[in-house]
């Protein structure tokens, strides 16, 4: 009698078997609201750290979620840190936390959190590099600690440290694999921080050499004066081809070096610059301008004493018969007389 009762009672095709006989629901699982509160928390902190990569602090948080009492964010904090998924840093203004990179962490395996801080730190500074005295700064850490630790991460070539021609006697650091900025090693116009007048010299007379070949060409040809004047420009990538083909470089010039060369000219008043409109993808074009160059004479002609080289001679001062300097044993003199 029961057993009729129940058949009628639950459909055959929702909670029976296919011998007809009733089957149990199953049971679904069962999360507790506080749990629920607790990964709406955790998803929200790891949001806030993505939004914000460089780190974030107790006040973005309680900020955030102004609902939760200081208890309630250390311990959601401190399960985050357990789980290896946030970094504790700190810096002048008190604790930060950032998403923890598993790429570093795969790097530095083995490190303590100190040298996991301090790869961070010269990471973030890209190939700019860092001071030692910056890196105490960012990770609040005692000078001898940070010390130890660059060693031990050179020791292990995870990072380098180069000399900057800004600081002859300080050191940058940054990471191993990567070149450093030209603001650092100063590019092509220095070689173990010393600058190389010379050679900057000698490209000065080359490009200008060029400029000056290519005026007299456009005045030799029977055009008009106008057309004379826009033959005798010549692109930053025409003076970069013709130095590059010199081969009078040790190192690649780009064609940035060649127009700090150009531009020297210009400062001087031998070389004048102009700026046209270019379709994109034209050789030497740039955001669809083209710089042209061209030599240019000077407007007054120097005076005879300045053209001698006493005009520019720098210890004119202490020249003298019978003294260090003598017009009579001047080297530079005797060969412009006989010039």
């Amino acid at each position: 009698m029961f057993s009729d009762i129940l058949f009628h009672l639950i459909p055959l095709s929702e909670s029976t078997n296919c011998e007809g006989r009733a089957m149990i629901p199953p049971m679904r699982s069962y999360t507790p609201p506080g749990m629920r509160v607790v990964r709406r928390v955790f998803s929200r902190l790891l949001s806030l750290c993505e939004q914000l990569p460089h780190g974030i602090t107790d006040q973005i948080i309680q900020n955030d979620m102004p609902h939760l009492d200081s208890q309630q964010r250390a311990s959601a904090i401190n399960r985050l840190l357990s789980q290896g998924k946030l970094d504790l840093l700190r810096n002048s203004s008190g604790l930060l936390y950032r998403m923890k990179d598993t790429q570093v962490t795969s790097k530095v395996r083995g490190a303590d959190n100190q040298e996991k801080l301090v790869y961070q730190i010269i990471e973030d500074v890209g190939n700019k590099g860092i001071w030692s005295r910056d890196i105490r700064f960012k990770s609040n850490l005692p000078l001898t600690d940070v010390n130890k630790i660059l060693k031990s991460l050179e020791s292990k070539k995870l990072i380098k440290a180069v000399k900057s021609v800004a600081a002859a006697k300080k050191k940058v650091y940054m990471l191993y694999n990567v070149e450093p900025d030209r603001s650092v090693t100063g590019g092509a116009w220095y070689s173990d921080q010393d600058f190389e007048a010379e050679f900057v010299e000698v490209l000065n007379q080359q490009c200008f050499k060029f400029l000056m070949q290519k005026a007299e060409l456009a005045q030799e040809g029977k055009q008009s004066p106008l057309l004379q004047r826009s033959s005798s420009f010549a692109s930053s990538h025409e003076v970069w081809k013709y130095i590059s083909e010199l081969g009078i470089s040790k190192v690649e010039l780009s064609m940035e070096d060649v127009e700090t060369i150009l531009n020297t000219l210009i400062y001087d008043g031998k070389v004048e610059m102009t700026i046209i409109a270019a379709k994109e993808g034209t050789v030497g074009c740039v955001d669809g301008q083209m710089k042209l160059f061209r030599a240019v004479g000077p407007l007054l002609l120097p005076s005879g004493l300045v053209r001698t080289p006493c005009g520019v001679c720098p210890v004119f001062q202490d020249c003298c018969d019978g003294g260090d300097v003598s017009p009579t044993t001047c080297v530079y003199i005797r060969e412009w007389m006989e010039f």
